[in-house]
């Protein structure tokens, strides 16, 4: 369970980044360094329980969207649709853009938490049997 553990920090970090640096005004961020920052580290606590739902997290080679959605397809269709949320939100919108909307990020960042809790359930229940 560090996996989840680990992930559950970098959502913390994403929220401090947010909170302590992007400076938020009516709504909006006004530093998209940090709103990037703070994708990016959301985005890769995403993978990171993911890779330990999958089996992944020994492999070198990073794995594309489009695997992680095939993958998730075949597991459950509402997690598909928290990942397509969260990829789009955290990795293009805030990662890549620095979208200046708070909502828009703060609704990322719920779908990652949605993801990481879902995976810690099924980990859990992996373990128990």
């Amino acid at each position: 369970m560090e996996a989840v553990s680990e992930a559950r920090r970098h959502i913390d970090n994403a929220k401090d980044f947010l909170s302590n640096n992007a400076k938020k005004e009516d709504g909006l961020y006004h530093d998209k360094k940090y709103v990037k920052i703070a994708g990016h580290t959301a985005y890769t606590g995403i993978l990171l329980v993911l890779n330990e739902l999958l089996g992944e997290k020994n492999r070198k080679t990073p794995k594309s969207v489009e695997w992680y959605q095939y993958e998730l397809s075949r597991i459950d269709k509402s997690l598909l649709a928290n990942f397509t949320t969260a990829y789009q939100i955290l990795h293009i919108d805030m990662g890549y853009q620095g979208t200046k909307s708070a909502k828009l990020a703060s609704v990322g960042l719920q779908e990652a938490e949605k993801i990481i809790r879902w995976v810690e359930t099924r980990l859990e229940k992996k373990m128990i049997s």
